[in-house]
């Protein structure tokens, strides 16, 4: 059996795990409890990236008394196919700033222009600085196998940093954390070297009405379609003054995306939440466990994700 089946079978047996938890001392305490508030930080590689990924799932933690940062560890600045530079950058900062401020979470982007992110010792150096002032107990970001260079090298740095954020003389200026966080990767569709591999997932029903909310504050990435976007798109797209229409079209948009993420992974759904709550969830967010952080027990998990029944 798999490392991902076995840690799934582990979690839909969580009842006798903490049962024999509470008899047998473990050997080692755990790095999350019950009544610990938990800190998350999700990176993606543009002002949109984290919130599309783990926007339903910050909501929860954040619904739940936890602290959540989403990062764009680039700023933007060529993300529109009709302007560019400052006046863009300064543009989807105010966008995430709103929609963060939707689900709750705090906003953090990086001055490091669109298109030109590389995995740099320095680069590497901030990301480690963010980790540890942030005191992450769980850290998201993309899989280093993506179509934009900028999402793949966030997940590169990512990767490095996630040793180097507990190594005392690396970034001296900033304590290192004692225990490494749990490190993620977001879901994608990219099959070479290797498909994303769902380890957990999220049931979001119960925020995807503020998720909507939160990436309609985003009208440059997908009313107006990004980078991709043209006069076309936009005439296909209900006018701003019909905020209704614009929000109707959204919701089609993203329930086809996390209600395919759910089908995708209803087998997961089912391990995770049973046979009943997992058939019925709607929309779904998914992550994968990288193997260079912290390796979380079944217990742990569950007190990390405190969402399954």
């Amino acid at each position: 059996m798999t490392r991902p089946a076995l840690l799934l079978l582990a979690i839909s047996l969580c009842g006798l795990a903490q049962s024999h938890a509470q008899t047998q001392a473990p050997a080692k305490a755990p790095a999350a409890t019950p009544d610990k508030k938990l800190r998350i930080i999700v990176f993606g590689a543009h002002p949109d990236d984290a919130q599309y990924k783990a926007g339903g799932t910050a909501a929860k933690w954040v619904a739940a008394g936890h602290a959540v940062k989403l990062v764009s560890v680039t700023n933007g600045d060529i993300g529109h196919w009709q302007m560019a530079g400052g006046p863009l950058a300064q543009r989807r900062l105010a966008e995430v700033q709103k929609a963060d401020a939707v689900i709750g979470a705090t906003t953090h982007v990086l001055d490091i222009h669109d298109g030109e992110l590389v995995p740099s010792l320095e680069n590497r150096q901030k990301i480690i600085r963010i980790i540890r002032e942030w005191q992450a107990d769980i850290v998201i970001a993309h899989r280093p196998w993506d179509y934009h260079p900028d999402h793949r090298y966030t997940g590169v740095l990512i990767q490095d940093a996630a040793f180097m954020v507990t190594v005392p003389y690396v970034c001296t200026d900033v304590p290192a954390l004692t225990k490494n966080p749990v490190f993620l990767y977001s879901s994608d569709r990219f099959q070479k070297p290797y498909p994303f591999q769902a380890d957990i997932v999220v049931s979001v029903d119960d925020v995807f009405d503020k998720k909507l909310t939160a990436l309609h504050e985003m009208p440059s990435q997908h009313y107006e379609g990004g980078a991709s976007g043209s006069a076309e798109h936009v005439q296909k797209v209900p006018p701003a003054s019909d905020v209704a229409a614009r929000k109707a079209w959204l919701r089609d948009l993203w329930e086809r995306r996390q209600g395919g993420e759910a089908n995708r992974f209803r087998a997961v759904l089912l391990k995770l939440y049973g046979e009943e709550k997992g058939k019925a969830v709607k929309f779904a967010e998914a992550f994968e466990i990288c193997e260079y952080g912290r390796q979380p027990s079944a217990a742990e998990l569950r007190v990390l994700f405190p969402f399954f029944p």
